[in-house]
């Protein structure tokens, strides 16, 4: 038996909050979580919007049944993810790639060195959020990893300079069960040992996103 692989095309959505109309000074890219759906998870930046700001939550590119009701699935709940790990690897490439066109679908090739990007990863998104900032062909300003780490696989110091023109940010609530504060510390020791920047952010809450910091965090 050989294992081979085709690239071949299929189609992805995104949900956009704000007027890709109008020339973005800001852009966000909020990437969901583990079985949860982009349409729902940029509702949560809503109260973001602001003139010269787009917010982009793109849509992980393998969804599935989260439950296996009796009678079928007509009414179950879908979900989506980023990747398993099964040929991981290339998962990870697709979704670097699929990031990378989804900003330049919002952003003209003019806007690439003047409009100021933020991602943000919630959960399984930190981990994709991460890859992107330091595998993809854009710039990140800001990458704001929010109740996960770093992915350990991700060799920091072969891409050392454009990760510490990152400014790094972790997020995390005082009671995660998933991500405590705790755990925060090896993740921001492996960027101080290639000199990036970073800072931690905890509130009181659990394994979800708090208004008050998303605010903080856009003023």
């Amino acid at each position: 038996m050989q294992e081979r692989h085709i690239v071949t095309r299929r189609t992805a959505r995104y949900f956009v909050l704000g007027d890709p109309a109008q020339r973005a000074v800001e852009l966000w890219v909020v990437c969901h979580g583990y079985g949860q759906l982009a349409a729902y998870f940029v509702r949560r930046f809503e109260p973001l919007l602001a003139p010269g700001r787009l917010i982009v939550a793109p849509e992980a590119l393998s969804r599935f049944y989260l439950e296996d009701p009796e009678g079928g699935h007509a009414n179950a709940r879908v979900g989506a993810t980023w990747m398993t790990r099964e040929d991981r690897l290339h998962e990870i490439g697709d979704y670097v790639e699929y990031l990378d066109r989804v900003v330049s679908e919002l952003l003209p090739e003019s806007q690439k060195d003047s409009a100021r990007i933020t991602a943000l990863g919630f959960s399984q998104g930190a981990a994709t959020v991460a890859r992107w900032t330091a595998m993809g062909s854009w710039r990140v300003d800001r990458a704001i990893l929010w109740g996960d780490r770093l992915p350990p696989d991700l060799d920091l110091a072969s891409r050392a300079e454009k990760i510490r023109r990152v400014q790094w940010i972790f997020v995390t609530g005082k009671n995660d069960p998933y991500w405590p504060p705790d755990r925060v510390g090896a993740e921001a020791a492996r960027l101080a040992d290639i000199g990036a920047a970073y800072r931690m952010i905890e509130f009181d809450g659990g394994h979800e996103l708090n208004l008050d910091v998303l605010r903080s965090l856009a003023d």
